[in-house]
């Protein structure tokens, strides 16, 4: 889908991280943008620094609440018109031992990483396929691809590939296009970020270092944003940060493959 001066773009954890990458590149392009997080000071300055640049929108919501985001959507569309361009991005990152998992864990893993996702799609795929256009992108993680030991994490992030995959097949018909980010390694805060939310559910002490090292080791925010808007213009299913997750993905399939 061509990014066209005007449109309108909203973006689910807009204020911060990967979300404010893609916004900054959006307004490059001088699209106006409805940006969305929970964490309200962020919002604010995200908002004034894009200001100088494009319309700008800022909404507080929690993507778990789906009248708000319903709201949220009327009042977009009211004051900028239709919402061409959305991006399903925001996202933590729970983690659980096996010994330590609760219902809860659960609950607010699949409600943030998967459920806030549906509740962006189910809000705006049937106003998209309606007018016959627009393009969703969700973000999920290499994650989603091949799994690791945070099965709280994986099991949303695969559910979000697999949700994306469907959709982009089922929505084509209807003029509506469907991308799935799966971002390897990016410096976006989102540990910290995680632990701030509710204790005991982000990473233990003990990992974070290694993990916030790891995700240094990739490329920065505005450089991820500008490939997200160039793979959305490319029309592409998949759309990752770096080729890191290459390997894995191939020793995946072999190993299904010979299982098959």
């Amino acid at each position: 889908m061509r990014v066209r001066t005007g449109s309108v773009a909203l973006i689910t954890g807009g204020a911060r991280g990967i979300g404010l990458g893609i916004a900054r590149a959006l307004a490059q392009r001088g699209v106006r943008l409805v940006l969305t997080d929970v964490d309200a000071p962020a919002l604010r300055r995200s908002g004034e620094e894009l200001a100088e640049l494009t319309d700008v929108r800022t909404h507080r919501l929690d993507v778990r609440d789906r009248v708000a985001f319903a709201a949220v959507a009327d009042e977009a569309e009211q004051e900028f018109g239709e919402v061409d361009l959305l991006f399903n991005n925001a996202g933590i990152v729970p983690f659980s031992t096996v010994d330590e998992m609760t219902y809860d864990k659960w609950d607010l893993a699949l409600d943030v990483n998967l459920n806030g996702v549906v509740n962006g799609v189910q809000t705006f795929l049937p106003r998209m396929a309606g007018r016959g256009r627009g393009h969703i992108v969700n973000t999920a993680s290499g994650a989603g691809l091949v799994a690791d030991p945070n099965f709280l994490y994986v099991t949303a992030k695969f559910a979000v590939v697999g949700l994306s995959e469907s959709l982009r097949l089922a929505a084509a018909g209807r003029g509506v296009e469907v991308s799935v980010l799966c971002p390897g390694p990016v410096d976006t805060g989102i540990v910290a970020h995680t632990r701030s939310l509710e204790a005991g559910v982000g990473l233990p002490d003990d990992l974070v270092p290694s993990v916030e090292a790891f995700l240094r080791s990739g490329p920065g925010i505005d450089e991820v944003g500008e490939g997200v808007v160039a793979a959305v213009e490319a029309g592409k299913q998949w759309i990752f940060t770096g080729d890191e997750v290459r390997v894995w993905v191939r020793k995946r399939m072999e190993a299904l493959l010979e299982s098959a």
